[in-house]
């Protein structure tokens, strides 16, 4: 049953013409995303902030006053 269905998605990616290039357009993002900009802009609350209770309060602060604009 699982080899089936593993089979079944196998030959419909493999058949794909234009949702290769959509999947690698995809894939270019998030690694963009999750890699570059990660460098470029480090954890603000780890770097910021000491504690947990600290790093929840800014959290919490900023959440209710962007409500209530």
């Amino acid at each position: 049953m699982v080899s089936r269905i593993f089979n079944f998605y196998l030959d419909g990616f493999r058949s794909m013409q234009v949702g290769r290039k959509l999947w690698l357009i995809i894939f270019i993002k998030l690694f963009i995303m999750l890699v570059v900009l990660k460098t470029w802009f480090p954890d603000y609350l780890q770097t910021n902030f000491a504690t947990d209770e600290a790093r929840g309060q800014h959290v919490l602060t900023n959440l209710i006053s962007a409500a209530g604009k």
